[in-house]
Formats: structure tokens, C-alpha cells, sequence
């Protein structure tokens, strides 16, 4: 728990406190995180507010027969491996500088708004708030998604248009960038515990559900 609170303060506020000292992190400052889905024994799990954190979480899937051959060769033969850099500190800055300036129309940045709020059950709305949340969510979400997670889905949405050399943002960019934005940000309750139903399945529904452009 000590060690995810301090984990906490340096994602959230890029510095962290030793001794009652606040030590500011260099930029830029990236956390990746490695979860074990098997053994969970000497492990805590993530507070949802640490989870909130994570621009994405990725499902990494076995190696392939290919995959695994190479891994092999790279760790377990005599010879060392020549790494090269590819970029520096000040080419990643201005890379993320780059990205927050690519434009997005209202109408597409409304898309993220109702989606993340679609991710709300009517029990947590705000009072005379739009109820947006299809019957999927009703039924299975404990908790939606927060204001990070928009934040999330336009950045990375951002970014994979401009990967695409394309100038602006569409709403398959984020529509594309869904499910790992999303899928760690959501809470289930226990009936989809029960019923095996993943936070990957609501937000798919979603996708398929919510129109494109608001009523």
C-alpha cells in the first residue's frame, strides 16, 4: 500500500515525497505496468483511482510459435544484441506537444463525451442528467468510466491520426482507441462477475449502440 500511494503521487503529480521533501521527476516521466491475470498471491491490487491513471491497458496474448522462437534467440544465444535509440527526451516532448495540438471537431469530441458517459448506470447520474446508458450497462456496471477516461480517448485518438498522417481527429480514431482506453476504467458489479461478462463486452456494445451523432 506505501508503495502504490507513492506510485500514486508520481503519476499524479510528478514528484515524489521522501521524508517530507517533494522531488520533482524529470520529464517525460512514463509508468508501464505488467499484470499477472494467474498467481495474485503477495500481490495488491490496483485502487481504481491508480487504474484511472493508465492512458490504456493492452491484453497481450501468448506468443505465437514464430514469436516465442525469437524470444529465445535474443535471450538465451551468446551473442549481445545492439540497441539503438530512436528518440530523446526532447523529441518525445515535443512529439506529446505535437498530438494536444492536432484539431477536433466538436461534433467528433462529443462522440467521447457520450460514450464515456453511456458508461454511467442511471443510479450514478447526476440529477437531470442525460440518461444515456444502454440496458447493458444498467444491468452489469457498478461504476462508469471518469472525466480521464475522455481525456484519454481524445489524446490517444489524437495520436492515431496523426500516426495515420492524417490532420484531424475521426470518430474511428476513437472509436479504434475504445477498448484500451476504457476497458481498465470500468467497475462491474457482481451480477457480471457472476455471468462471466468482461468490461471489454459493455464497451463493444457500446460501440455498436451509440449513435455517431448526438439526437
Amino acid at each position: 500500500p506505501k508503495t502504490q500511494a507513492a506510485l500514486l503521487e508520481a503519476m499524479q503529480e510528478r514528484g515524489v515525497t521522501v521524508g517530507g521533501t517533494t522531488h520533482k521527476l524529470p520529464e517525460p516521466f512514463l509508468v508501464m505496468a505488467t499484470q499477472n491475470p494467474i498467481e495474485q498471491e503477495g500481490t495488491y491490487p490496483l485502487p481504481e483511482a491508480q487504474l484511472d491513471r493508465f492512458l490504456f491497458k493492452l491484453l497481450v496474448t501468448p506468443p505465437s510459435r514464430a514469436e516465442l522462437s525469437r524470444i529465445l534467440d535474443r535471450t538465451t544465444a551468446g551473442s549481445e544484441s545492439n540497441v539503438e535509440a530512436r528518440l530523446d527526451s526532447p523529441r518525445i516532448l515535443a512529439h506529446q506537444r505535437l498530438i494536444r495540438r492536432v484539431p477536433i471537431a466538436p461534433s467528433i469530441q462529443d462522440f467521447a463525451v457520450r460514450l464515456v458517459l453511456a458508461t454511467h448506470p442511471s443510479a450514478t447520474r447526476s440529477p437531470g442528467a442525460e440518461p444515456l446508458a444502454p440496458p447493458i450497462v444498467e444491468k452489469y456496471i457498478r461504476l462508469g468510466a471518469s472525466p480521464r477516461a475522455a481525456q484519454s480517448l481524445v489524446l490517444a485518438g489524437k495520436c492515431r491520426a496523426l500516426l495515420a498522417g492524417r490532420a484531424a481527429v475521426s470518430i474511428e480514431d476513437l472509436k479504434a482507441v475504445a477498448l484500451p482506453a476504457l476497458r481498465h476504467r470500468l467497475i462491474l458489479n457482481f451480477e457480471a462477475s457472476a455471468e462471466g461478462v468482461s468490461t471489454d463486452a459493455v464497451v463493444e456494445n457500446l460501440l455498436a449502440t451509440l449513435p455517431n451523432e448526438a439526437s
